[in-house]
């Protein structure tokens, strides 16, 4: 994991900051309600999440995507074990045997 390369284009970089941004809203929410005795209950605010995560994604689909990189996962292919060590004598098949 700390030799994958990660993009660096204002579109990801966005995208990447709505974890720690929704957080922060919540415990803004928290505080206001803390603060002002009830008249920022949570079942009145919860659409405030909503909407900074709504805008967090309209900023970033329209951020330039200059300099994008496509990060490819490398999946190994299910199902197919992997190769014996070298010197290893073939696996016989229980057909072969008899």
């Amino acid at each position: 994991m700390g030799n994958e390369v990660r993009c660096k284009c204002q579109s990801c970089t966005i995208r990447s900051l709505t974890g720690p941004v929704v957080v922060i809203t919540l415990g803004v929410l928290f505080l206001l309600h803390q603060l002002h005795g009830g008249h920022f209950d949570f079942e009145n605010t919860w659409p405030v999440i909503l909407v900074v995560i709504g805008l967090l994604k309209l900023v970033s689909a329209f951020a330039p995507k200059d300099g994008h990189i496509e990060t490819q996962a490398n999946p190994a292919m299910p199902g197919v074990p992997p190769s014996p060590p070298a010197g290893t004598p073939p696996p016989v098949s229980p057909s072969e045997g008899q």
